[in-house]
């Protein structure tokens, strides 16, 4: 093995190349049309366009993927993970094509990489399974006789794929023909198989894994366990070893049960066993036949590199460590930056700023220190093709509160400008007194997402003044207001659709006399402050002559008067609604609008004009970023007109659908 080609692209890409060029590998990065440019491509030793934009036309290409490898004389494929890292029919078209394949058999994917499959090879050997149905009869009068079986509530699956996509939980009979055909869907357009299954849910689990690692020689072991509880849509936010709940001989039953399944199906390579953990009892989720994204707290417990055993294994080497080899030291917490806001919808957008502390990338940092894996840089475009992860922080301390005081302040000191992420929301659920006793479950975000985002709201709130003049003060080529001038300058600061009023009067050398008495943003504000440009763009806001402490903030312009901005832990977007006539200041649109939140595609529209709607009633479904979000009405009403067609892309703040209020169309029908 001389030359591994990465089927993959971004984040993952960069993972496997940081490996393979310190074992002395060359590389071959592949890349669709918007990728052209991404760092993997650049630190690879040889790049092969794939062509176009949309995964099904470049990454998810088996055909160009190999064309790419033959072109490029690679010897070996990395799958990565995501894409076709669970394909077993590109497994094997790779081995056919005689190229090393770096990842497990594709008779081991075919046994295990569809849940379904993985339950009932499970069964055979006695690892614990929920009671459910996963048969070839996918009709939906079969899916509704077994739901009756089973009980309620229960949770509807995607037999293929992972992350979260094609998932549904259904309290009751009703609600079971729109899960099937919307986890249909989804499944069908994110991993092209539509099958499903459905099985018992657990309410109040934990969502605890187990990575394995096999060899060609019949030796497989665990490496522990990841905690991955803390969720959004079904999709990990929060990945942590060990898990609060574990204890060694809990480990013990769950790493056996994780092995003999694996060796159950002629595992090779790095694999992880999920499980449902709910008190001291145990059941199989499923298992996926690649390294997953949350491999770094491994690696860090450890103080292995599990793509360099990737590598090894397919070499043919046999493990380097026996199960009671394996130490585990310390405690690790990782977290997933994403492009997304509090609503946890996906956006895009270009970074226009990037700063991070100092950090190991893709390689184990000393205790206490932070890891960021990523493929971000200043002006680094996020598309609406792919999934919206831009990368991991990771912490590696001696204790769980060390680890998670640690990453809250690399989160604090980390900044990602010009598009919205999840960075604060992040930092808010790791200081969490839930979240911090170690009591966070599957649940854990339904019950306190609500709560989380007030208080956020509130910080924001509490920041937004001197981040907003900063912004509108500072953000021009004569840097802070040098002059002064007598008169006040009244400003209307449009904040999450709300506008708040000041009134600004310029002092000279950079020093404001500020005014309002707006109770949302706390106490009236009435005094002196000074803004001071700083040497890495930052601004330093400094209250003069009163009590407070000075902030620090940095601001992008991502409009002709829009800006976004942070102040340490704190996350806001900020519009100077002051040149709009005070009625348009007044709102973001129309009450009765309904408008795209994020870019995306209309997939369906289940709504049609003229139809009487109730509260929280679905008017149309968007696709972005790999997943479908229900748009609804927030209070009865009637669609009045639809904007939009099905397949068509729709940008954010674009008009979907008019709606008039139910009391005018009751009125009209008299």
């Amino acid at each position: 093995m001389k030359k591994v080609l990465i089927a993959n692209r971004g984040e993952i890409a960069r993972r496997v190349i940081h490996t393979a060029r310190r074992l002395g590998l060359d590389t071959v990065a592949v890349y669709s049309e918007p990728d052209a440019r991404a760092l993997h491509v650049r630190e690879a030793t040889q790049a092969v366009a794939l062509g176009g934009a949309a995964s099904a036309d470049s990454y998810l290409r088996i055909d160009r993927l190999l064309d790419a490898a033959r072109a490029s004389g690679a010897d070996a494929v990395h799958p990565g993970y995501g894409f076709l890292s669970e394909n077993a029919d590109f497994a094997q078209a790779v081995q056919d094509a005689g190229l090393a394949w770096i990842g497990p058999p594709p008779a081991a994917i075919r046994a295990v990489g569809s849940k379904s499959g993985a339950k009932q090879l499970a069964q055979q050997y006695g690892v614990p399974c929920l009671p459910g149905y996963a048969g070839d009869d996918q009709s939906d009068e079969r899916f509704a006789a077994e739901a009756a079986r089973i009980g309620f509530p229960l949770m509807v699956k995607a037999v293929a794929g992972g992350g979260g996509r094609g998932m549904r939980l259904v309290a009751d009979a009703a609600q079971l023909p729109a899960a099937l055909a919307s986890a249909r869907s989804e499944a069908l357009a994110g991993f092209g198989c539509g099958d499903l299954l459905i099985e018992r849910a657990l309410l109040a689990p934990r969502h605890v894994e187990v990575q394995v690692f096999a060899d060609a020689h019949g030796h497989c072991i665990h490496l522990g366990e990841r905690d991955c509880s803390v969720q959004r849509r079904h999709q990990k936010l929060i990945e942590e070893s060990p898990s609060p709940a574990m204890h060694e001989a809990l480990r013990a039953r769950m790493g056996a049960a994780a092995v003999a399944l694996a060796q159950a199906a002629g595992y090779v390579g790095a694999g992880t066993v999920e499980f449902l953990l709910d008190g001291e009892q145990f059941y199989l989720m499923e298992m996926n036949t690649r390294l997953q994204v949350e491999h770094p707290v491994t690696e860090a417990l450890t103080g292995l590199d599990l793509v360099e055993w990737q590598i090894r294994v397919a070499r043919g080497e046999p493990l380097p460590l026996a199960q009671q080899d394996v130490r585990l030291q310390g405690h690790a917490i990782e977290v997933r930056l994403c492009a997304e806001d509090a609503q946890f919808h996906p956006h895009t957008g270009r970074v226009l700023h990037l700063a991070a502390p100092p950090a190991t990338a893709f390689g184990r940092a000393a205790p206490g220190a932070l890891r960021f894996d990523h493929a971000l840089e200043q002006g680094t475009e996020v598309s609406p093709y792919y999934d919206a992860l831009l990368g991991k922080l990771i912490v590696h301390a001696a204790t769980r509160d060390e680890a998670i005081a640690a990453l809250v302040r690399a989160l604090q000191a980390t900044s990602v400008l010009g598009l919205p992420t999840n960075r604060a929301f992040l930092a808010e659920c790791l200081a969490h007194p839930q979240f911090g006793a170690g009591q966070a479950l599957v649940p854990f975000l339904a019950q306190q997402a609500d709560a989380i985002r007030e208080t956020l709201l509130k910080k924001e709130l509490s920041a937004l003044a001197p981040s907003a003049l900063t912004a509108i003060f500072t953000m021009n080529p004569a840097g802070a207001p040098a002059l002064p001038c007598s008169l006040q300058r009244p400003l209307r600061l449009r904040h999450q659709g709300r506008v708040h009023a000041l009134a600004v009067r310029e002092l000279g050398g950079g020093r404001l006399h500020v005014q309002g008495a707006d109770p949302a943003m706390g106490e009236a504000l009435d005094g002196r402050v000074h803004l001071a440009c700083e040497a890495d763009g930052g601004v330093r806001v400094t209250p003069l002559g009163a009590a407070g402490a000075d902030q620090r903030v940095h601001a992008v312009a991502v409009g002709a008067r829009r800006w976004h901005w942070q102040a340490g832990g704190i996350d806001g977007w900020v519009e100077d609604a002051s040149y709009e006539t005070a009625a348009r200041a007044g709102g973001q649109g129309g009450a009765g609008e309904l408008r795209a939140p994020f870019n995306g595609r209309v997939v369906a529209l289940p709504a049609v004009a003229g139809q009487q709607l109730a509260a929280h009633d679905t008017v149309l479904v968007i696709e972005s970023m790999k997943l479908e979000h229900s748009l609804t009405v927030p209070a009865p009403a009637v669609l009045a007109e639809l904007m939009v067609a099905v397949g068509q892309q729709v940008t954010p703040g674009q008009v979907l659908a008019r709606l008039a209020p139910a009391a005018q169309a009751q009125e009209a029908d008299a």
